[in-house]
Order: C-alpha cells, then structure tokens, then sequence
C-alpha cells in the first residue's frame, strides 16, 4: 500500500470517528482555542483569582457536556421540539416578571432552588428554531400572513424580555428573529419599510424606555456630559484600550482592571482588558477567532439540506456574530452601553450553556447532514 494510501485511510478514519460522536472538528477547535484565551483573560482580570477560574471552568465543563448532548440529538428531532420549546421559554418570561428574582436592579431570573435560571437565554434558541420549524412548513418565498406571523413570534418574547428589563437581550432577540426572516427571503423594501416604521416609533420608544436606558443613549453620544457618572464606564474601557497601544502591556500588566478603574471588568467589558493586555494585535488576533466560527456557521449554513436546518443554522450564527459585535461595539464606543457579555471569554454562567446548545446543534446539523449523504 502506497505512503499515499495510507494517509488517506488514515484522514477517513479520524473524520469518521468525529462523525460518529457528532463533532464538527473546524467548529470545536474555534471554540476551544476562544475558550482557552477567554480563561487566561479572566485570570488576569479577576487580580489571579483561582476561585473564579475554578467556577468559571465548571460552568464550560458543564457548557461542553450540552453541547455534546445537543448534537447528538438529529434536526427533525429539533423540529419536532419547536413550538414545546418556544412555548415553555414564554411561560418562563412571564414567570419571571412575576416571580423573579431580582439582581442588579432588574428581574431576569427564576430561582429553581439548585440553580438561577435566565429564560431569555432559552429564547436564544428557541425564536431561530420556532421560526425555522414554521417557515419550512409553509415554505418560501414569504407571504405577507407569515410575515405578520412571524413577527408576533418575535416581538411577544422581546417585549417581554425588555419589560424585566433587559434592553441588550431583547435587542439581540429581535436580530436572532430578523435574521431568519432576512435569510428566508426577506425583501429589500420591506426591510426599509420595517427600518422606517422604528424610525417612525422612536419617540414612543423614547418614552417607555428607562430612565437609566434614556442615559446611555445620551452618554454614547457624548460621554464626556457625565465623566464620573453614566459615562464613566465608557470613558475608562476607552482608556484601557488605547493604553494598550499596538502590542498591550502584556498578559497581567493590565493597570486598568487591577486597580479597579474599570466597571466590570470580568463581565460585560472584558474585551477592554484583552485591549490593554494584548493591545491592537491581540484583539485583532481575538477577532479573527470569531470570525473562524462565524465562516464555520456559514459553511454548515450553506451545505445544510432542507429549509429548516439551512435557516436554523443561519440564525444561530448571526445570532452568536451579533452577541460578540454588540459587545464590541460598546466597548469600543461605536454603540450604546446595552449589557451584553463578550461570547466565550466573560464570566457568567446562563449565556454561555446556551451558547454551547446552539454550537451543539449547528454540530448536529453538519454530521447529521454527511451521514445522510453516504
């Protein structure tokens, strides 16, 4: 048997026994390798503190071990599942805004005795899948009764979601569902039309959101109004990040989260401390992690074999894209302070099992896929 032979036994072995336990290799590797950088930056930030790397590292562990389980599980099964999941994820947001509990002045969780749940985590999942399962029954092109239709499906959960409330979230669930829609054929003109219809609603907005709300809006305009305020967060990520110049102070020499200048520097703004520890390269390299994910999802997402699994896999890759470009976006200044973590590097428990289930399924909905194939 020639040399050549052998190392194609060899690639056809190693592919079959990552398709046999369901596992995307190109997919687990951007993770692991994001997961790796992530625990090494929490390190840091958290002053060297091996107690939240401890639990940090068992919320993963746990996180994984989902994901496992969700790509086992094959797509008509998801399908099945839809509206049981989207249904239940509703009545936990009600739940919630009648039984939950309170943290950091807003009612987001539900306190099951053994553990806090977060159920517009859940609703992560379940708008993209709902959506999916509905619009590969009727199928596609769209008509103006699933639009409306679909629309409900949406704006129900984010209604709820805001009124905890929980801008962030609810804004990255009203993107999870417009990005089926936008994947489902979604026309041009009914996209302005929708962007004008907000645009025509924003007094209205204006005037229910939160007083708190109201204020980052105006400090993303100008922080510079409140410096020892609302706008101190801002102010200082800037500052750790431009500290950080093109190659950062070095991984633990970050001055900003260790002296504690920087708000939240272990959550929602640790993308500022791998600024200032790795500086512009560092975070650049950071980046083009995600974007490997995000090609990986798309690469699932075009190969995928019907309606449902092609929108499925579509929206939960926009979806994790828009999760890490909010976050980015404002810590970086570009966008307003919403509350959103950094995926796969900030510290939190809820957001990141959900996060593993949906690379689970994009995982199932690839070698699912080839085993159908040969």
């Amino acid at each position: 048997m020639s040399l050549v032979n052998v190392l194609r036994n060899k690639k056809n072995t190693t592919q079959s026994f990552w398709q046999m336990i369901h596992l995307d290799l190109p997919l687990l590797f951007g993770i692991l390798l994001l997961i790796g950088i992530g625990l090494s930056i929490l390190y840091s930030s958290s002053n060297q503190n091996l107690n939240v790397i401890q639990q940090q590292g068992s919320r993963i562990g746990l996180a994984l071990i989902v994901m496992l389980i969700f790509a086992q599980i094959p797509p008509i099964v998801y399908q099945r599942w839809a509206v049981w999941i989207y249904s239940i994820g509703v009545i936990f947001l009600i739940a919630v805004l009648l039984f939950g509990h309170i943290g950091k002045g807003a009612e987001r969780w539900l306190n099951l005795g053994f553990m806090r749940f977060q159920p517009s985590e859940l609703m992560k999942l379940a708008i993209p899948l709902f959506l999916a399962a509905q619009l590969h029954k009727i199928h596609l092109p769209l008509t103006f009764q699933s639009i409306l239709f679909s629309f409900a499906i949406i704006i129900v959960p984010v209604l709820l979601t805001a009124k905890q409330p929980d801008l962030g979230t609810a804004i990255l669930l009203l993107l999870a569902g417009g990005s089926i829609l936008f994947l489902a054929g979604l026309s041009a003109r009914l996209i302005l039309l929708c962007i004008s219809f907000v645009a025509v609603l924003t007094p209205a907005i204006w005037y229910f959101m939160h007083d708190y709300q109201k204020q980052r809006v105006l400090i993303f305009l100008n922080p510079e109004r409140q410096p020892l305020g609302t706008g101190y967060h801002i102010i200082q990520s800037k500052i750790a990040i431009g500290s950080g110049g093109l190659f950062g102070k070095g991984w633990l020499n970050g001055t900003q989260s260790h002296l504690h200048f920087l708000p939240e520097h272990s959550t929602d703004f640790i993308f500022a401390v791998c600024g200032e520890e790795f500086g512009f390269i560092g975070n650049c390299f950071i980046i083009t992690i995600f974007m490997m994910i995000i090609l990986r999802g798309l690469y699932i997402t075009v190969n995928a074999q019907d309606t449902f699994t092609r929108l499925l896999a579509g929206g939960l890759t926009l979806t994790f894209f828009f999760s890490f470009f909010i976050n980015m976006g404002m810590v970086t200044g570009i966008l307003p302070v919403v509350g959103l973590p950094l995926p796969l590097i900030s510290y939190g428990g809820s957001s990141i099992v959900t996060l593993m289930a949906s690379f689970g399924m994009l995982m199932s909905i690839q070698t699912h896929r080839k085993l159908l194939t040969t």
